[in-house]
């Protein structure tokens, strides 16, 4: 029996914070990480078999998401950028879902374009005070801390602010269909007060860590939904063998069992990518193109084989209690999420040498990333 069977239900916005906990405590969050740090000392490639299994036995898209918002949005950037005193007084708790964490980059104004960042901070003697909205941001009702990336003196910096902190106000609003676990909402910092040592990385670090932890995102977010995908194929393998037309099994009808042929070379495509990203991430080297390559293909995999997997079932697969029309709205989201489709699109023809307007810009961030390390 696996663990994740004994899994709390979903429900409201508690239920969503136990549920982050529970994965927790059952290491999903110390893959990758050294055991100096509290982590399991293991590789990428045993954090790719964790998610997997999740996905496979919960198939709870909202779920995913909020574990990758807290991975790869405060957690891994502690462990890259922070000092020895930050990673001390926040790892410990972020690791054992004691506390909750994610990052907040997008704004009603501004997504994809970091450039377009408006929220403000100011420094004093003292600490910072920020001033600024961000919009849709992953965890938000749940979280304890989020990364908030504002620009301080014109340049983009990253800073640890705590919900109870004077000035944040972390709301459960507007709410979105898709993924709809992933508890999100508006984060308003009016004169937000955090002391000095809140800062999180260098002042004009902000693009790089950014671009650090959406790599990552983009790449291992769908290790979940992968094992999303392989109970999707199983469900609909086992309802076309049941399932008696003219007594020939369903399967038996060459335009299902061909769209099943798909689903499955999706799934397996799927796998090859989100492994390439482990294996570059295991030896040392940069997943820019392949994490782009990973999220745009798998993003539309998931969304074809989930409408493939609701038009195999049937009006079944149209019941209220059935996963697979719920998971349609998960796949719409996960074109969104991390960086839309043509984002990656763009990223990719950048980084082989084409586009345009985006691709300075993602030049400018790999520069500066090759050069912190």
């Amino acid at each position: 029996m696996t663990q994740y069977q004994q899994l709390p239900p979903s429900g409201d916005i508690h239920a969503s914070r136990q549920r982050l906990r529970y994965c927790s405590q059952q290491g999903l969050l110390k893959h990758a990480i050294s055991s100096e740090l509290g982590g399991h000392g293991d590789d990428f490639h045993a954090l790719l078999q964790a998610h997997l299994n999740l996905g496979r036995h919960c198939q709870d898209s909202g779920l995913i998401l909020s574990i990758n918002a807290h991975l790869w949005g405060s957690i891994f950037p502690l462990i890259l950028y922070g000092t020895e005193a930050q990673k001390q007084n926040w790892l410990p708790a972020l690791l054992a879902g004691d506390f909750i964490g994610g990052h907040a980059i997008t704004e009603p104004q501004a997504g994809s374009d970091i450039n377009a960042i408006e929220t403000q901070v100011k420094q004093t003697d003292t600490g910072f005070i920020i001033n600024g909205h961000k919009r849709f941001i992953t965890n938000t009702p749940i979280a304890d801390v989020l990364l908030i990336y504002a620009k301080l003196e014109g340049k983009l910096a990253a800073f640890l602010v705590k919900q109870d902190d004077t000035g944040a106000d972390f709301s459960d609003s507007p709410n979105v269909t898709g993924c709809a676990t992933a508890t999100m909402g508006d984060i308003i910092l009016k004169d937000c007060q955090i002391p000095l040592d809140r800062q999180l990385g260098k002042t004009g670090a902000g693009g790089m860590m950014i671009q650090n932890a959406l790599e990552l995102e983009r790449a291992f977010i769908f290790a979940g939904i992968i094992g999303i995908m392989q109970w999707q194929l199983e469900q609909v393998i086992q309802f076309s063998r049941q399932r008696r037309v003219n007594e020939q099994h369903l399967g038996a009808n060459q335009a299902i069992s061909h769209k099943i042929a798909d689903m499955k070379c999706r799934l397996e495509t799927c796998l090859l990518w989100v492994n390439e990203c482990a294996r570059l991430k295991d030896s040392g080297k940069r997943i820019s193109l392949a994490s782009a390559q990973t999220k745009l293909f798998a993003s539309e995999a998931f969304l074809q084989s989930s409408l493939d997997a609701v038009h195999i079932l049937g009006t079944k697969g149209l019941m209220a209690e059935n996963k697979m029309t719920t998971l349609v709205q998960d796949a719409m989201a996960s074109r969104l999420f991390s960086g839309s489709s043509e984002i990656q699109k763009n990223i990719i023809a950048a980084l082989i040498g084409t586009g345009s307007g985006f691709k300075a810009q993602v030049q400018v961030q790999v520069q500066v990333q090759d050069q912190d390390q």
